[in-house]
């Protein structure tokens, strides 16, 4: 894994980055930038990587990733989760959701992924309160909002934020600004 994080203007010039990419990833440290200081859901997939690592890149200190610990997380991924996050210098902090002892998870129909989501952004919002930080962020991306996805429900309820799709940015723009940046995720 390659340790240097991409400007917009490292992107741009990437042959295989359209110009509007480049766009949706200043759109992205813009939006960044303004929110101040931020806790991103992270799962360590390709979405909430590289928002966590671009918040790193963009906010410094005042950013901190959150992975959920739970028997629903298979070992494999929260190692390389982890490893992810200590490469690329982004704070972690992990905490342990409960998810399963939840009856509405335990059922799990259609909406399993709310209650997921439900616990897990609640968990933020208390730990945020312990950390001063207020703002909570996730990786859903602009493709995402045309599929159902019941924690997206979670998310609104909850009041997280949706950088990547505010910028616009789609799942084959990240996976190739990941794939820029040197991420083997």
């Amino acid at each position: 894994m390659q340790s240097h994080l991409p400007g917009a203007g490292d992107v741009a010039n990437k042959p295989s980055c359209a110009a509007d990419t480049s766009l949706k990833l200043r759109a992205l440290e813009a939006r960044l930038e303004q929110i101040g200081s931020l806790m991103v859901a992270y799962s360590g997939g390709v979405d909430s990587a590289f928002l966590a690592a671009t918040a790193r890149r963009v906010l410094g200190n005042r950013m901190i990733a959150v992975l959920a610990d739970s028997p629903s997380l298979a070992r494999r991924d929260f190692e390389q989760a982890c490893e992810f996050a200590r490469a690329q210098g982004i704070p972690l902090r992990i905490i342990a959701t409960e998810e399963l002892s939840r009856p509405e998870y335990q059922r799990n129909d259609a909406h399993r992924c709310f209650h997921c989501k439900d616990e897990l952004f609640g968990a933020m919002e208390t730990l945020g309160a312990s950390l001063g930080f207020g703002k909570i962020a996730f990786g859903m991306n602009i493709d995402d909002t045309r599929d159902f996805r019941p924690g997206q429900r979670a998310a609104e309820q909850h009041a997280v934020l949706a950088p990547l799709a505010e910028a616009g940015l789609t799942k084959v723009e990240i996976r190739a600004l990941a794939k820029a940046a040197g991420y083997s995720l």
